[in-house]
Parts: C-alpha cells; structure tokens; sequence
C-alpha cells in the first residue's frame, strides 16, 4: 500500500469496499468485528519496494473474513508524533469505512505507537496488541544512548546514517511526505523515554516488573501481548548474526532488540516463541524457526481471539 489516505478514500468510497478483504470466500474464523489496523516499527514501512513489512500477514487475515488496513507512520520519530499520524489514519479510516472502532496491532515501536492513540482516544479503540513490543525500554537503545554522547560528532553521524536510511525507506514506501527524527525514535526507545512515556500513557502496562497488565483497562480498551525469545532461528535467515550479537546486550530472555519481560502489555499471551524480532513479523520472506509455531498463524489466532471477545 502506497498512501494510506487515498487507498481508504478510494476503496472504500469509491469502491464501496474496505482494503484486503476478500469476505466472498471467508470462513470467518478472523472476521473481527471492528477493523484490524497493522502498525509498524521503528525503520518500519507499510510495503518497501513490494515487500510487505509484515509479510503474508495482511492477506492471511483477511482470507478467512477479516478488514485489515496497514497504518504508515514515520520509520522514525517519537512515540507521540508517531501517534498522532496513527490517530488521523485511523479518524480517516473510520469517516470513511462507517466502523466505530479498530483494533490496533502494533510491532515494536508500533506498540506505543499504537498505545498513545488509545490513550488520548479510547473511544475510537477496542483493542490494542503488542508485538516485540518497547513498551519498558530497550537496553540496545540506552546502550547506544550511553555511548554516543548527547550534542557529539558521533551522534550527528548516526543521525545523518539512520536519517539516510529513512530516506530510502520513505521514498521505496511511498511515505515521503513524513516528518523524520532518529534521534526521537531513539530517545523514545530507551528505558528512560519508555518509563515517562508510561507515566502519561499507563494503560495496560503492568505494575510489577515481568508481570501482567489488565486485560481490559480502565479507559474501556483491551490489552494484549505477545513476543519471542530466541534470537537465532534459522540457519538461512542472514538476519539472525546481527540480532544475536544484539542480543547480548541482555542478561534476560530477549528477541535480540527487546527483553520479553519489556514486551509485557495486558494480557500476556506468550513471551517465550522461539522467534526474534524479525521472525515476529514473518521476517525475512517468512523464513523463521522450523520448529515453531508460524508467525502467520499466530496474527490469524489472534484476529480470531479478538473475534470470540466481540471485537
């Protein structure tokens, strides 16, 4: 998906249909009863030169029934700017579509994402997922935080490097138009950023360590979450060196960018697949553990959880 404004405004308008259904040959077994929208993370896109971020999962859902939009916000930037490009997405989408509601399912940096337009709008979220969710911290971020000094040469080097790369990001997704800032993402990222930003957002977040938020939260909307653990999965993934060796930032079971106990939002599915971040979305081209659950089937068990709650 190119522009999510105008495939909203065209498909549904015009078309009289929303994006990636296909309810002619449903089962049902994912069709939600509000639409599913897909929120990518930090360096994330909605589609990247015809790939999909989260690969094979659109089309799976919606097969069996469900409504799933792909939300493109910046590849980087604060959790709150962020949020506020979700909440017009999804105010547009809703204007357009009749539906009352959405179910946001957000990946990384996509959880906060997704967990700051609950927060300032409850009334137009029935529930909210957390995949590999940063919603604690990541120590890969303080690590880099902590050793790039704040205002130094070195900062503004990376900076130019990851904005580079959202550049790249940007014009391949179609995305161009949107504001970038890596050194937010960072900041936002940290477990510093993570904990203030809790403190305005709190719902979901659990109020012990490595424990559970409330399933549903005192604003009205429910909660979940779910990550992997592993950092190498398979041998023909070359994506799973350089998660391992990120990994050993952690002294924690981690997914090679987050610790599973930082994933914790709601109710905690499971925080143990053998899955690293990338596997979480079906990454690279699907290859993921041989002898794991997946990561498609995981999405489509969740649509259908969703489904049997009455969202």
């Amino acid at each position: 998906m190119k522009q999510f404004y105008s495939l909203v405004l065209t498909c549904a308008l015009a078309l009289g249909q929303p994006i990636f259904t296909n309810a002619a040959h449903a089962s049902g077994y994912t069709q939600t009863q509000y639409p599913i929208v897909l929120v990518h993370g930090l360096f994330g896109f909605d589609t990247l030169a015809g790939v999909d971020y989260f690969y094979g999962i659109p089309h799976s859902l919606t097969k069996d029934g469900a409504t799933v939009y792909v939300a493109q916000v910046s590849a980087s930037n604060s959790s709150e700017i962020r949020g506020e490009q979700l909440l017009a997405q999804v105010e547009t989408l809703l204007a357009a579509t009749g539906a009352t509601k959405v179910n946001l399912i957000g990946h990384s940096h996509g959880g906060p994402t997704a967990r700051y337009v609950a927060s300032v709008r409850p009334d137009l979220v029935a529930s909210v997922t957390s995949i590999g969710g940063v919603n604690k911290g990541s120590k890969v971020a303080d690590l880099v935080r902590g050793t790039v000094p704040e205002g130094s040469g070195l900062e503004g080097l990376a900076v130019k490097l990851a904005g580079g790369l959202t550049t790249l990001i940007n014009l391949l997704s179609g995305g161009s138009d949107l504001d970038q800032d890596p050194l937010a993402s960072l900041e936002a990222l940290t477990t510093e950023g993570s904990l203030a930003f809790n403190q305005h957002h709190p719902y979901g977040i659990p109020s012990t360590e490595c424990g559970e938020g409330d399933l549903l939260a005192s604003n009205g909307v429910y909660y979940y979450s779910w990550t992997g653990s592993s950092t190498f999965t398979n041998l023909l993934d070359p994506t799973d060196g350089a998660l391992v060796i990120l990994g050993w930032a952690f002294d924690e079971p981690n997914d090679g960018l987050v610790s599973a106990c930082s994933t914790h939002l709601g109710k905690v599915i499971r925080d143990d697949y053998k899955m690293n971040h990338l596997d979480e979305i079906n990454g690279l081209l699907g290859i993921h553990h041989l002898f794991e659950t997946d990561p498609v089937t995981l999405y489509r068990q969740h649509a259908n959880r969703l489904k049997q709650q009455g969202l």
